[in-house]
Formats: C-alpha cells, structure tokens, sequence
C-alpha cells in the first residue's frame, strides 16, 4: 500500500524526520567552526537554537584511552547528543603544584574526541565531584594546608579551589575545546550538590556560594555553568536537579531551564553488600515524564560507569567495579534491554524536538484520575524549525502518562482512544500517532557470561592441549610467593610516643599503617588469666575501616567498620611480646562535610583490658611508625622492579597465608573479548597486571536475603528496591584493559590479607553469548522506521508499518544458532522460555533462515512473515532466544 501523500499526519511525521536530519548535520559541523552557547526559560541555546539534549555520563579516568573512542560511539549510537564528566582534581595534581594529564588522565584527548565525534561535552569541574571517588576527588594533601576548612568561606580553601578551576578553565581555553573556539564544550560546573551541606556551615556557606558563582564567572569561559542541587544558585547560574526522578524540578528563576544533571540510573555498590539493579521501564518513564513536563537536558549518571582502578574508589568500602547498572557496562559491551530501550525512547523524544523547542511551555490536559497529557504546538516561527513538507507544516507533540502503579487505563486524547500500561508514558510526535511506550520493550536482552580462555600460565600453547590436558585447565603450577614482613621494613620507620592519626602519617601513600609497640606479660598476669578466665583485650572507642592485630608476628583477629568500637582479644606469652596494629582503609570518605576533619584509623582511648594490675594506656607507650608494605614500596608488582623481592614457588600444597605476595604470567587471549580477572578463590587484598593497579579486592559475601525473584517497575525506584547478587560475593570478576596486556608473559602480582588460594585464580573473557527478545503484535514499528527513507519519500505507508525484532550481537561475533523461535503464545522469559498453546510450526526455520551467520538481523511480526495466523483471535507475539559466537579464525575466545 503507498502512502497518500495527503494524509497530514504523515507530513508532520516526515517534517519531523527532516528536522531531525538537518539537526543531526548542523551539530556535526559545528565543531568545525565556532557557536555561541546560551539559554532562556525553556532550553540551552546552540547557535542560536533552543535544543532538547541527551547526555551521557563516562568518567574518563574509570576507563582507558584506548577504550574511550568506542564508549562515545556507543554513546552517539544509543542517542547522546553530550558527553558528561567530571573533572578529577586528586588525579590531575596528585601533588601540589605537579599536574598529571597523561593517560587515564588525559582530559584534553577525551575532549576531542567527544568533539571528533560530533557530540558536546559538558565539564564538571567543581572540584568537589563526590562520585564514590576517593576523598570526593579531593588530593589528600589538601587537608594538611595549615587553617584549611573545605568547602565554605574560607580563604585557604578557596585558594586552592580557585587556582585548580582557574587551572582547568585555562586549559581548556589554550586547547580551543570551548564552543567558542569550535570546541564542544557547551556547559560548565562549579561545585557539586553542595545544598545538601551548606546549612553545616551557616552564613559562611551561603557566601561560600556566592564566591564561587563570582569565582567561576569571572574566569570568561564563555559558555553557561550550572549548580546541581543548589536551590540558591546565584544569578546567572542554573540549578540543576540531581535524582531518581526530575519531573517536577523547577529551577530558582523562571529565566532559567530545567536540566537534569544526574538521572541515576543504578547505584554503586560497597563490599558484602547486594548490588542494585534500576529496570528500564521505570528509568524510561523517568526520563519521558521529565521531557512531558518541560525538561530540556537530561543527563544519565552513569551512561558508562566503569572501573575504580588502583585505589580510586571512595566510600568507604565501595567496591573496585563501578558498573552502575549503566547501559553500557564496565567492559564497554551494551547491557541490553537498557541500551536498546532508551535508543529507542531518545530516538522517539528527537522526533518531538521541533514542537519542544517551539513551545515556551506545554498544554496541560487532565485525562483521568491518574492520566495527563502535555501537548507542544508550533504556533509561532522559528528558524531553522519553520520547515514544511508537501505544504504541511508540523504542528504539535504530545506526551500521554499513566501515573497508576498498579491499573493500565483508556484515554481519549483529541477524539481518539489510547490504552496505557500503569506507570508508563506514551510519545506521540504528531499527537495522533504513539511512537513509543516506555512500558512495553522491545529491545533485545543480552545475557552476558564470563568464560574460560587460558589458564594461568602452565605451559599449555595449543588448542589440542588445551582440551586433552583438560584436568589442568584452569590451574597453574607457576606460582612463585614471598611473604610481607610483619615489623619494620625500612629506614623510613620512626618511633614517637602515642596513637597518631591514620592520614596525617600516611598522607593516603597506601593503604596501610603500622604500630608497633612491646608488651610486658608477667608471671602474675598469666596466673591472673588462668585463674579468672579473662582474656586480655585491645579495646579502642572507634576505628575505621579495617583493623589486624597481630601478636608476636601471627594474626590474632580482624575488626571492620566504618567508626566502630573494638573489642579484640589477644594471647600473650609470658615476658616481652611485639603487638602490631595495622590500621586500613578502605577508599576514603567521599561525602559530607568537614571531609578535612575525617581521617582514619583509630579515635578516643586506645588501651589493653584484663591485666591485674588494670588497662594498659596505649597512648603513653613508645610505638614504632611503618607506611605501607615493603612490596608495594618497593614496586614488586612492576616489570622493572618485579626481581627485587626474594620469590620462591609456591607449591600445591601450600597453606593459605596471611600478608603474602603472589605472582605468575599468562598470555594475552585470543581475540577482542574483554578480558576479566577471577578472584572468587582470594582472601582481600590487591592486584597488579604488569604494573598496572587492577584495584582492590574483597570476597565479602552478600547477605543472602534482601533480593526480588520478580522486579517490578511500577512505583517509585529506591537502591534497594531491585537488589540481585544474595548470598554471593559482592564482586569476583575484575577487568584487565586489553591494552594493558602484551602478547605473552604478563605479569600478575597478588597480594592477600587474609589468605586465599591463587592456584584457582583463571583468565576469563567477557561476552555476549545470549540474546534474546519478545515482540508482540501490539508493540510500535521500530522508531527508526520513521526515519526510513523509503517512507519519507511516500514507498510505504503508516499502516504498512509492522512491530519488528532486531537482534544484535556484539561487535565481532555472528548469530550461530537460533536455541528457541515461537511465533504465538509462547511461555516464559529469557533461557527459560516454552512454548505456548499457539505455535507456528514454522517459527524456527523462518526465525534460522532470517538471522544464522548474521551479526543483527530483524524479523517481522505479522501472520504474513510466517505465512498464516496460528490462532485466530489472539494477540500473538515473537520470543526468540539466540546464541552468539566469534566470526571465522578469531580464535580461542569462539572455544
């Protein structure tokens, strides 16, 4: 059927695709030649046009260089328009006075490269960022600068503040990376959510913002800057809403525009703890209901979240993986049904973008109890959006909204009827036709799996020798050990009277800290003991985050928490005995105020219970001061300075140990898998590949209660609403870069705690194996069928329009076999599905015959693709389940 080119519905829709087009060009030449950035009430304005804007957060220094170029293609490809992130201040000047702008913290490389690629970036500079980031992106040195208090009028903090954003904006300016410049930076930002902690300070925080409004302006970026969670934000900054939803957010001054900073579409996760899990459905009607209501930039925090390599994750107790939920996962593969869903939903919000920008606010249209519509009509010209299509002008855009939790509901919006799902919001570019439902997915759902490639270097080369020597798959006999001294190891040791705080000696160098001291046990004491049955005990009113206590060199006992009492009881022998405290953290506090005032290590009295004589004060002894661990000083974790340490092999029988180092080579597997680390069979501690700090690791499990064998979406999202992972490890796969690996001989160093056993320690590959997809008959076409060529030239017509499936594997593989097709009622979900009382019979061979041998294909939903209705009368839908595997010659990874 051909589309009659009189129908006017069709001509708003295809006007819409042109201005999107024109849109998506004009973008892309702009980094090519200066534009000014500016905005009124309703948007930010980009050369001179109001827009409405997708971002996507990726923290540059929680991924590689190498991997930064795919993580914003994949941003650009899911429908960002801007890149966000922070700027991480403790990474940037790790001194101070010495600045750091290589490799993963090579802001100027990220930058063009987000302007390579057409989008905008949008710079947090703060430089307070929070972010589960070590000390809240704060250097630690900062804290020792004599009279310093953060974030608040004080003149030695502002300083330093000011000297580091002045330092970034100057930066930026000499790169030619703002707008200005023909650079993409549109946005900047000052500070960070700090209305939740201003009232600690009282007047002094109110000019503490005031300042850095002024600060910030008078540094002549030249694009707008933003406060984020600062009702007070000075004159011309904006406002900006922080949180799970931002429909109702409001700015303070009807001149500004409603931005969205951080949708927070998962959460982080600490070290025994359950990991959170944010559904698509919910995260989509978020982001359509803040669009609905006049919002005009949102920003996903995180779109890729990434990893906290070496020691920069905050907390404390937050873990290495900062996966987020994001749709993009920590190894940079696409986490769908998330990705596809809100490709999907930014594709349908663009095609709206003419009547959103045209619009200064929208209709409001009561259409039930718990049902609305806003509608956005062109009523007036606007440049660059006045633009007609077979004499038809684009007229409005509508957003319909269920906001019942529970009860789908029929509305009739202009004349027609409408079904909506609870808690869901349907687009409709050309208010008439729906587009999209955030409620009903699509997109496919990916399983992603870790496999094993080859085992940790035991000398097996060949593919044969893998499968015949299959009883040594995945151990190796190459471990070599040396044990970390538990005393005084170097020069650098000194010996004062009482407990000094954690940081001030450490100055976060390391996460350890030392204290050594001697104890006299006497004959009347052990007789004291023995007869009253009373164990002597350490006892601190408060520590933080791990404490070890050893006694004449053998660990006698472990305290965690965050600021908690302790109670540890010691044996000792009869005359002089070594006592070692080893204080921990566990990433420093990155949030609240007074961070300066925090510390580590041990408060109040620190004393010895149960001698006869009474408590032993702690504080008046003489205690020995060592920093860190001879093998992370020493740099034993590096190809250089590996040698240094006396190694010795390990054998297969080797009792697990406490404080002892590990290391073995493997060889760089095949392919382009990403490449994980297992650590399930370790204690805690830490882990290196070849001198590159993978991050710490930790086996706590989580607590085996607290998960949703069914999430449902409906209702207001919290962190612990969609918890999965109970009962198991918070976190036993780490990610190894590729390009931090060499082709063969890579260098692991492990150091445990706790002890473990490394001989169960393996190399996996991280991948895509299965996806799957469930498409019925009363879901949308595709919403990029609207931007189908052949439809905007008249081949097809609306009603020729049919639901699809597009299945996709990852970049490298091909569909290898189809597991399960059903064209019916088919039963069940993803690697659980059955068949149903309706199937066609051809469902298989037509879905095979469609998609084998393919990287993506797509399969329409309709009794014609298979040839005949198999049940008249119902509603029938498509559930595939396919499996993915590597393309011809890539490899071991297709093993």
């Amino acid at each position: 059927m051909v589309a009659q080119r009189g129908r006017p519905w069709i001509r708003c829709v295809l006007l819409l695709c042109l201005a999107i087009q024109f849109a998506l060009f004009a973008a892309a030449e702009t980094f090519f030649k200066p534009f000014n950035v500016s905005y009124d009430h309703r948007a930010l304005i980009i050369d001179g046009k109001r827009r409405m804007l997708i971002s996507a957060g990726i923290h540059y220094p929680r991924a590689t260089p190498e991997m930064w170029p795919d993580l914003i293609a994949k941003s650009k490809e899911g429908g960002a328009d801007v890149i966000q992130t922070y700027a991480f201040w403790s990474g940037h000047e790790p001194k101070r006075g010495q600045y750091n702008f290589e490799g993963r913290y090579d802001i100027v490389k990220f930058a063009n490269l987000v302007g390579a690629s057409g989008l905008y970036l949008h710079l947090r500079i703060g430089p307070y960022v929070c972010a589960e980031w070590n000390f809240g992106g704060f250097p630690v040195w900062l804290r020792d600068i004599p009279g310093i208090v953060f974030r608040t009028d004080n003149a030695p903090f502002k300083e330093e503040m000011q000297r580091f954003v002045k330092k970034m904006v100057d930066l930026m300016r000499e790169e030619k990376l703002f707008s200005w410049q023909g650079g993409p930076i549109i946005m900047l930002q000052i500070e960070n959510e700090y209305g939740n902690i201003e009232s600690s300070f009282g007047q002094k925080g109110k000019e503490y913002v005031k300042w850095a409004a002024e600060m910030a302006l008078a540094l002549g970026a030249g694009v707008p800057w933003v406060m984020c969670k600062q009702v007070d934000a000075p004159g011309s900054l904006i406002d900006a809403c922080n949180g799970y939803y931002c429909d109702g957010y409001r700015p303070n001054s009807y001149n500004k525009p409603t931005l969205w900073t951080e949708d927070w579409d998962g959460w982080y996760a600490s070290w025994g703890g359950r990991l959170p899990h944010r559904p698509v459905e919910d995260l989509a009607f978020a982001v359509a209901r803040f669009y609905q209501r006049g919002g005009s930039f949102q920003n996903y925090y995180m779109y890729f979240g990434g990893t906290n390599f070496g020691r920069t994750s905050g907390g404390p107790f937050y873990i290495t993986s900062y996966d987020y939920d994001a749709p993009i996962d920590e190894y940079g593969l696409l986490s769908d049904p998330k990705w596809g869903h809100l490709k999907d939903l930014h594709a349908a919000i663009k095609l709206c973008e003419p009547a959103l920008v045209a619009a200064d606010s929208p209709h409001y249209i009561k259409l039930g109890p718990k049902q609305e519509a806003h509608v956005y009509r062109i009523k007036t010209h606007h440049e660059g959006l006045n633009i007609t299509w077979y004499g038809t002008q684009i007229s409005c855009s509508a957003f319909l909204a269920n906001i019942d939790e529970h009860k789908a509901a029929s509305v009739t919006f202009l004349g027609q009827k409408y079904n909506l799902p609870p808690w869901s919001v349907s687009i409709l570019p050309d208010c008439r036709n729906v587009v999209f439902n955030t409620a009903k997915v699509g997109a496919q759902t990916t399983i992603k799996s870790v496999e094993f490639d080859l085992p940790l270097y035991s000398g097996i080369s060949t593919r044969q020798q893998l499968i015949t020597k299959n009883e040594d798959l995945f151990i190796t006999k190459s471990w070599m050990t040396v044990k970390e001294p538990i005393s005084v190891w170097s020069e650098n040791n000194f010996t004062v009277q009482g407990i000094l705080e954690h940081l001030n000696v450490t100055k976060d160098l390391s996460d350890y800290l030392w204290h050594i001291t001697r104890i006299f046990v006497s004959d009347e004491d052990i007789s004291f003991w023995e007869e009253s049955k009373i164990s002597p005990a350490v006892a601190i009113d408060s520590m933080r985050d791990v404490l070890r206590v050893f006694v004449n060199g053998q660990l006698t006992g472990s305290v965690i928490g965050h600021w908690v009492k302790v109670e540890q009881p010691v044996k000792f022998l009869k005359g002089y005995n070594d006592l070692v405290l080893l204080s921990q953290t566990v990433g420093l506090q990155n949030y609240g105020a007074f961070l300066e005032r925090d510390g580590a290590g041990f408060r109040g009295q620190v004393k010895l219970t149960g001698f006869k004589n009474g408590d032993i004060d702690l504080t008046k002894l003489l205690w020995t001061y060592q920093v860190g661990l001879k093998g992370e000083f020493l740099k034993i974790y590096t190809i250089e300075e590996n040698e240094k340490a006396d190694w010795a092999e390990l054998s297969l029988d080797a009792f697990p140990s406490t404080f002892t180092w590990y290391k073995t080579y493997f060889d760089n597997p095949a392919g382009t898998d990403p490449v994980a680390l297992d650590l399930g069979s370790m204690g805690k501690g830490q882990a290196w590949v070849n001198g590159h700090h993978i991050g710490r690791y930790w086996t706590l499990v989580a607590p085996k209660h607290g998960c949703q064998e069914i999430c449902d979406y409906r209702g207001a999202y919290n962190s612990d609403k969609c918890s999965t992972n109970c009962g198991k490890p918070t976190q036993t796969w780490y990610h190894i870069p590729r390009s931090w690996l060499q082709a063969s001989s890579n260098l692991l160093v492990i150091l445990e705690e706790t002890g473990g056993n490394p001989f169960e320690i393996s190399i996996k590959l991280r991948a895509t194996r299965v996806i799957c997809a469930q498409v019925s008959e009363s879901h949308y076409p595709p919403v990029q069928k609207w931007l189908d060529p052949d439809f905007i030239d008249g081949k097809i017509a609306v009603n020729d329009l049919r639901p699809e499936m597009h299945l996709q594997c990852q970049d490298g593989m091909m569909i290898t076999s189809i597991e399960f097709a059903s064209y019916g009622t088919p039963q069940g979900s993803c690697q659980s599905f059955a068949r149903g009382n309706c199937h066609a019979a051809n469902s298989l061979s037509i879905v095979s015959e469609g998609c084998l041998g393919k990287n993506s294909c797509s399969i329409g939903i309709s009794n014609l693709i298979f040839g005949s209705d198999p049940c008249r009368g119902v509603i029938k839908r498509l559930a595939v389940e396919a499996r993915c595997g590597s393309l011809p010659n890539a490899g071991f990874s297709q093993f």
